[in-house]
């Protein structure tokens, strides 16, 4: 059985820059412990994949969003 193809999401909606500062959006594509979600896993194309990791990365060494999530126990 053959799965669906995944479709971009930014390319789609025709997202020319993934910026940092959305915060909302960023989150979406890490996992709880804070790891970003793979390509493969996530849909995305090659492109929007590097912008989507390289705006993660400035929004983390910018404090918008945490690097590891806290852990509870």
């Amino acid at each position: 059985m053959l799965k669906k193809r995944r479709i971009c999401r930014f390319c789609e909606e025709r997202v020319l820059y993934i910026d940092y500062k959305d915060e909302k959006r960023l989150l979406r594509f890490t996992t709880e412990q804070g790891k970003i979600i793979p390509r493969r896993t996530s849909g995305n194309c090659a492109k929007h994949q590097h912008q989507l990791t390289r705006a993660i990365k400035r929004a983390r060494h910018l404090a918008l969003i945490p690097f590891v999530a806290e852990m509870t126990r």
